[in-house]
């Protein structure tokens, strides 16, 4: 009796990793962005630099968050139904990561 390994890895590629990352901390830039040039009249107490910690922190979680759509698409390849659910989980893991991301951004300022 022999046992035979069906489980198969791709290698994970550095360009298409680094693209699903700058894509994904690029649209959390632009959602952060949204919500900083909105405010108009900042309340004092959140300091003079207050938006410097939402727009770093903001886009970093979009980005971990493209890492793990990346992951979820590529490492786990498959056909057929099951890519469609790897894809839809992809998505809902960079909605949290970028929900996550803004509220820790925020915290403190526009967000109580």
């Amino acid at each position: 009796m022999s046992q035979t390994n069906n489980l198969t890895t791709q290698p994970i590629q550095p360009a298409a990793l680094g693209k699903r990352m700058l894509i994904g901390g690029g649209i959390a830039l632009l959602v952060i962005l949204i919500f900083v040039i909105g405010v108009r009249n900042p309340n004092p107490a959140w300091g003079k630099l207050w938006m410097i910690r939402p727009l770093i922190i903001t886009p970093l979680a979009g980005a971990m968050g493209g890492l793990f759509f990346y992951f979820m698409d590529k490492v786990l390849n498959q056909n057929g139904w099951k890519r469609a659910v790897t894809l839809i989980l992809g998505v809902i893991g960079y909605i949290i990561a970028l929900w996550l991301g803004t509220v820790l951004g925020l915290a403190g300022t526009m967000w109580h």
